[in-house]
């Protein structure tokens, strides 16, 4: 199939381009957009309680808030607020409340938001809308609202900041977005530098960018089209995650062509000899990694929490688009160019005396059994640190301290329990629909009063629309989002809160840690479901591809290790070294997404020229030397762009993008420097004919007759990655 695919991609380049180029002007033009979300608690199953307290909540509550924010006012001295003082502070709530932004539902005020101390005072701004435009409005409300505090609040010996959510992400805005802009400058960077340095040739290096810049907006459009016709979302993360997948396979599929096109050019074919010779042999290299990674993604629809399912479906068409992309429009323009793109450079001729990697060859051939032991233990060394895995949920913490919401949290703090900006929601509803009473609700409020981590108990609130309904909240004395109250209110609130409900009425635990609580237990549940359906289906096609029962067997483990042992370095580092409370929730799955599905590449690549040499009637630890000859410098240089281009995101000045940097460069890291060079090919070379098992894959496909194959000339001289 890919010898035929290659000699119709090489006898038509041109038709190849108009066709390819013809197709994305459609699917750009006409294709709808992918509609997101953006609130964690949407993507909870609506069996949860604490999406079943926000659904009661949102048809009795109509105005309560989707978000907010706080005003924190103190004096400037450092004293008690005085009468005065108070009196100013709800005059002032009362002009915002004259001329409030769209967004803004009111400006609350009044004796219960003075601090029991009189350290602070408390003005509660409730903001409604969810989406995007909403989200723009309540950014432009909070800068307004500062404006306004400080005319307000002039010469009145009083200070006030503005913290809570959204003025939150208004101080962090500039943080997230100057990180992701670091990172898609470095991936551009990288790309270009390192694919500079390798071939010494600007054409070669700008074509990746070019290409893939434009396969996204194929990829996109082609999400958009799928998203109507299945009806799937997803979040306000995904073009992101999507713009670092292809680039990172992009690069990588790229890198496997043009490598196997150099290597056939050195061994004297013309350009279209060369071209068919390597997409014939990295065409089923390429159609098994983007099946593999796709299925990986695909096995996210499995997710009960709909976040990760939702990146499923759409992950796994870009990766298709990006792999037809790499089949076809890849070697149509490197076979239309041919020798010249690696113009100014003459290293494309000449065989390279030596290389690295042929003497890091000659030891895994050497030694398979001393390489595969060290380069195994190494991993299981570093996953052991998984069973120290704590997940984080404050996102706060990791933000930098010296803005204004964040010092606002920590005045408020002075006065209030640190529960008062994220509180506890308990929604209590009769079970016969009757209205509930106050009756009710007091006998629930002083029996809840003692429970575990409540620190204070606002007073309850009946439904507007829904008088069998009311809200109680709960302030917790501890950071509502830290990991002790998220298992606080999972373990031992959530059941006393249930305990003390009256008879004849039905309470649900919600609220912002409840949420957590819920998502803790969700991820749990598809981190259990997906990697082991992942590791079989992965191992379904590498058999298919290897026509092997054994190979795929420990291909599959040692992916598994590799992700294992990300973790466990996260773990190690943060936990451990930066003695942090936990590691980001995200981040397992996070690492599933680069470094167990796009890791996979590396592996299939290096197993397929491990068969390839076998082919050629090399013994084992031979097939396994050369393999690491020549697919070494492949991995490796696909390995340290990607690896590189996340290793910039520990610049960020946010914790969880420092995490997620760190532990995916090194993920990746291990799966190209580590697994693919050392532990695969050792544990092959090892296993020698019986890695095969049942088939035939190591086979010659040629009898050799005693005498050594016949091998074009320089095919297995050393091709070092500059040279």
């Amino acid at each position: 199939m890919f010898a035929r695919l290659a000699r119709a991609v090489v006898r038509h380049p041109w038709w190849t381009i108009v066709a390819w180029l013809v197709a994305a002007v459609a699917v750009i033009a006409f294709s709808p957009q992918l509609s997101t979300e953006s609130d964690q608690g949407d993507f909870l199953p609506s069996s949860y309680e604490s999406v079943q307290g926000m659904e009661i909540a949102q048809k009795a509550f109509p105005q309560q808030e989707d978000t907010s924010a706080l005003i924190v006012v103190k004096r400037t001295d450092g004293a008690p607020l005085t009468t005065a003082d108070t009196a100013k502070v709800n005059q002032i709530a009362q002009t915002l409340n004259s001329d409030k932004p769209e967004t803004v539902q009111g400006f609350l005020a009044g004796p219960q938001t003075v601090a029991p101390n009189r350290a602070v005072q408390v003005v509660a701004v409730p903001m409604k809308g969810f989406d995007s435009d909403a989200q723009t409005k309540q950014s432009e409300a909070v800068k307004e609202i500062r404006a306004d505090l400080k005319t307000q609040l002039n010469g009145t010996g009083l200070e006030a900041k503005v913290g809570g959510d959204v003025a939150g992400w208004v101080d962090n805005e500039d943080s997230f977005n100057q990180s992701f802009e670091i990172v898609g400058i470095a991936t551009f960077v990288l790309i270009i530098g390192l694919i500079l340095l390798i071939f010494r040739a600007p054409l070669a290096a700008l074509l990746p960018i070019l290409v893939i810049s434009l396969t996204m907006q194929v990829a996109m459009g082609v999400i958009g089209i799928a998203s109507k016709i299945f009806d799937f979302s997803g979040d306000q993360s995904l073009s992101t995650i999507i713009l670092i997948v292809l680039f990172g396979i992009g690069a990588d599929y790229y890198l496997f062509l043009m490598f196997r096109f150099r290597e056939r050019l050195r061994a004297g074919d013309d350009k279209r000899t060369a071209m068919t010779t390597a997409l014939e042999r990295v065409g089923e290299v390429i159609t098994s990694a983007a099946a593999a990674i796709a299925v990986s993604f695909l096995v996210l629809l499995l997710a009960a929490f709909g976040g990760f399912s939702a990146l499923g479906p759409s992950l796994a068409i870009a990766v298709m688009v990006m792999g037809v992309t790499s089949l076809t429009l890849f070697p149509a323009i490197i076979v239309l160019l041919g020798p010249a793109v690696f113009w100014p450079s003459k290293a494309w001729k000449k065989q390279p005396k030596s290389s690295g990697a042929a003497a890091l060859g000659r030891q895994v051939g050497r030694r398979p059994a001393l390489v595969a032991l060290v380069s195994g233990g190494l991993m299981v060394a570093l996953a052991a640190g998984v069973f120290g895995f704590k997940a984080d949920y404050d996102f706060a913490a990791g933000f930098p301290q010296d803005t204004e919401s964040a010092q606002a949290t920590k005045d408020m703090q002075k006065g209030f329990p640190p529960g008062i900006a994220t509180p506890v929601q308990v929604f209590l509803k009769t079970e016969n629909g009757q209205p509930i009473s106050q009756q009710q609700i007091g006998a629930f409020s002083a029996a809840v009063k003692g429970a575990p981590g409540v620190g204070q108990i606002r007073p309850g609130e009946v439904g507007a629309r829904d008088k069998s309904v009311a809200r109680v909240d709960l302030l917790l004395k501890d950071n509502p989002m830290s990991n002790e109250s998220i298992s606080l209110v999972k373990d031992d609130l959530t059941p006393a809160v249930h305990r003390a409900t009256p008879d004849g009425v039905r309470s649900y635990v919600s609220g912002q840690t409840a949420i957590f609580a819920d998502i803790n237990a969700v991820n749990n549940r598809d981190l259990s479901v997906i990697l082991p359906v992942a590791a079989v289906l992965i191992a379904l096609i590498l058999a298919l591809l290897l026509r092997s029962l054994v190979a795929p067997i420990y291909l599959v483990v040692a992916v598994l290790l590799g992700f294992t042992a990300t973790l466990g370095s996260a773990v190690y580092v943060f936990q451990g070294a930066m003695n942090e409370p936990g590691v980001s929730f995200q981040l397992p799955i996070v690492l599933y997404l680069f470094v167990l599905a796009i890791g996979t590449d590396y592996n299939i690549l290096m197993t397929a020229r491990l068969r390839e040499e076998a082919r050629e009637g090399n013994e084992p630890r031979k097939a396994a030397a050369l393999a690491v000859e020549h697919g070494g410098p492949t991995v490796a240089a696909a390995g340290l762009i990607l690896a590189g281009t996340f290793s910039v995101m520990v610049l960020a000045p946010v914790s969880m993008l420092q995490q997620i940097g760190f532990s995916v460069a090194i993920g990746i890291a291990l799966s190209a420097f580590v697994m693919s060079t050392f532990l695969v090919p050792g544990l092959t070379a090892m296993l020698g004919h019986k890695a095969w098992w049942p088939g035939h894959g190591d086979e010659p496909d040629r009898p050799t007759g005693g005498e050594p194959p016949v091998l074009h000339k320089g095919e297995y001289e050393p091709s070092g990655m500059g040279r």
